[in-house]
C-alpha cells in the first residue's frame, strides 16, 4: 500500500519549492521563481493523486499467503430463508445479514501488481465486495428473490475500474479479477473463508456445515 509517509514528504517538498519560489519573486528572480513554483506545484498535484489513489487502496488489504477472511455463521428461518452473521477478519467487524436461497456466495475484488511495484511495498491486496443467496434451481435463480448486500464502500480514485476501463494507463496494475465462494446454506452451519493468491476457499468448520456441505456434493 502506498506508505503515507511518502506522500507526506512530496506534499512538505511541494510546499517548501513554493514557498522558495515566493521568496525568489520577492527578489526579482523570476525565471528562478517560475522554475520552482512549476516544480512545487507539480510535487503537490502528485501527493494529491497519490493521496486518492492511496484512499481507495487503504479499502484493500495485503495478501502475501493464505488467510483467514471471514466467518459465517447461519440460523433457518424458514424455507429458503436464513440469518447469516457474517464476520470480517480480523477486524472483526460483525454483519447481519436475510439471505433468501439454498446457498450463499461470498465475492472479492482483488489487485495484482507488477513485480517492480512490489519493491514499494505493493503486494497482492484484496477487498470483500459482496455477500448474497442463490438458488440451486436455475429457475429460481432467475425468477426468486434475490437477497444481495455489499460489504465495503469505494472512497478515493478506483484503480480497479480505471484498470478495467484503460488497462494500457496503468503499467504497474498486473491483474484485476473477482473470485467468489459459495456453499449450502443450513441452521447452524458455520463456515470458515481464507483467501489465497488464487481466490477465495469456504470450509465447512462444525458438524453442521460438514453435513451441509456433504450432501451438497
Amino acid at each position: 500500500m502506498i506508505s503515507d509517509a511518502v506522500i507526506l514528504v512530496i506534499a512538505i517538498f511541494g510546499l517548501l519549492l513554493l514557498i522558495l519560489a515566493c521568496q525568489r519573486l520577492f527578489r526579482a528572480r523570476f525565471l528562478a521563481a517560475g522554475g520552482s513554483a512549476v516544480m512545487g506545484s507539480l510535487l503537490l498535484a502528485v501527493a494529491a493523486l497519490l493521496f486518492v489513489v492511496s484512499l481507495n487502496l487503504h479499502t484493500y488489504a495485503r495478501l502475501t499467503h493464505e488467510r483467514p477472511v471471514a466467518e459465517i455463521v447461519f440460523q433457518q428461518r424458514g424455507p429458503q430463508s436464513f440469518n447469516a452473521t457474517l464476520t470480517q477478519v480480523p477486524n472483526g467487524e460483525i454483519q447481519m445479514f436475510v439471505l433468501a436461497g439454498d446457498e450463499w456466495q461470498l465475492d472479492a475484488r482483488v489487485l495484482k501488481w507488477k513485480g517492480w511495484a512490489n519493491l514499494f511495498g505493493l503486494d497482492a491486496q484484496y477487498r470483500l465486495e459482496r455477500v448474497s443467496g442463490r438458488y440451486r434451481n436455475i429457475e429460481q435463480e432467475r425468477t426468486g428473490e434475490r437477497t444481495v448486500y455489499g460489504l465495503s464502500e469505494n472512497p478515493g480514485l478506483d484503480l480497479w475500474q480505471m484498470t478495467l476501463d484503460k488497462p494500457d494507463r496503468l503499467p504497474f496494475v498486473d491483474a484485476v479479477y473477482g473470485n467468489a465462494a459459495y456453499m449450502p446454506m443450513s441452521d447452524g452451519a458455520r463456515y470458515e473463508v481464507s483467501i489465497t493468491q488464487s481466490g477465495l476457499i469456504a470450509r465447512p468448520v462444525n458438524a453442521a456445515a460438514q453435513q451441509a456441505a456433504g450432501s451438497w456434493k
